[in-house]
């Protein structure tokens, strides 16, 4: 999958998104006068720690039941994200997501932002009534450059539904800007994303993709005024978030300098399956100063 772009030229978490697929996830915040440093924390997520010991209370059960059939043992979905491809990181299944109540701190209920720009809030995509808005938007050349997802609808319903029907640990989200539906957005775990075998994450680090969809409100900085709202409610509603973390395609300038000017940091160059990029962070201990 494709991207993280910001602005017009360069529609764009996986990064996101995906994209890279909800609160109440335990596990502590970094340090605040650490935020800043990208080395790699060796504390195992919480969401690991629910699973191991279910693994462990059940294995002995395990071990007295009749083998399970071939369609039984079928590994489970894992999400698309932008410039990834399906590569199995950390399974984190349906009951560890239930226990945990929801891996990005019930972004439904995030509520509103008051930006320059107006009063603005991430909508959760229902299929059946966004996907004929989300599928033009994806097929406007300036977006399919970096989202490779144009063509058929069932394209973009097929990514969409990769992330609906997961876990939770991606969630597609409209960009709704003073009523008016404007942008795409993807919320993720960047932690238990397949990013995290490329760079030192930390539990709970949050991604985000993102794009302009209409052509109106590209060109007037948008960009970088939602990217900050966005990164301010993640790191407001997630308090265990230290980093909101993003992966705009390096050649696209215009997105990157809109993270940049939102107060996001560059960190260093990756290299993803599907593109070069920029590896953007926002840290909460600098979010006061950038």
């Amino acid at each position: 999958m494709p991207p993280t772009d910001a602005t017009a030229h360069a529609a764009t978490t996986a990064t996101d998104t995906g994209a890279d697929p909800s609160p109440g996830t335990a596990g502590g915040s970094a340090a605040e006068g650490t935020d800043s440093e990208d080395t790699l924390d060796l504390r195992l997520p919480d969401e690991l720690i629910a699973l191991f010991a279910a693994e462990a209370d059940t294995g002995e059960a395990r071990s007295r039941a009749p083998m399970a059939s071939p369609a039984s043992m079928a590994a489970p979905a894992f999400v698309s994200a932008p410039a990834f491809v399906a590569v199995p990181f950390v399974a984190v299944p349906p009951f560890v997501a239930m226990a945990d109540d929801d891996l990005l701190d019930h972004v439904a209920d995030w509520g509103p932002a008051v930006t320059p720009a107006g009063v603005f809030q991430l909508v959760p995509v229902q299929v059946d009534r966004d996907l004929p808005l989300i599928d033009r938007w994806m097929n406007d050349p300036a977006v399919a450059e970096f989202w490779e997802l144009a063509g058929p609808r069932a394209v973009t319903e097929s990514h969409l539904q990769a992330q609906l029907s997961a876990d939770g640990r991606s969630i597609p989200c409209l960009g709704v800007l003073e009523g008016t539906p404007m942008s795409y957005w993807e919320i993720y775990r960047a932690d238990l994303d397949p990013l995290a075998r490329l760079f030192p994450l930390r539990p709970h680090d949050t991604g985000i993709h993102l794009l302009i969809g209409e052509v109106a409100d590209r060109g007037r900085k948008l960009g970088s005024t939602l990217l900050r709202a966005v990164a301010d409610l993640v790191l407001n509603k997630r308090p265990a978030c230290a980093r909101v973390i993003a992966e705009p395609d390096l050649r696209n300038t215009p997105s990157v300098a809109a993270f940049l000017s939102a107060g996001f940091r560059f960190s260093a160059e990756i290299d993803l399956p599907a593109k070069r990029a920029a590896l953007m962070i926002r840290d909460r201990s600098l979010r006061n100063l950038l």
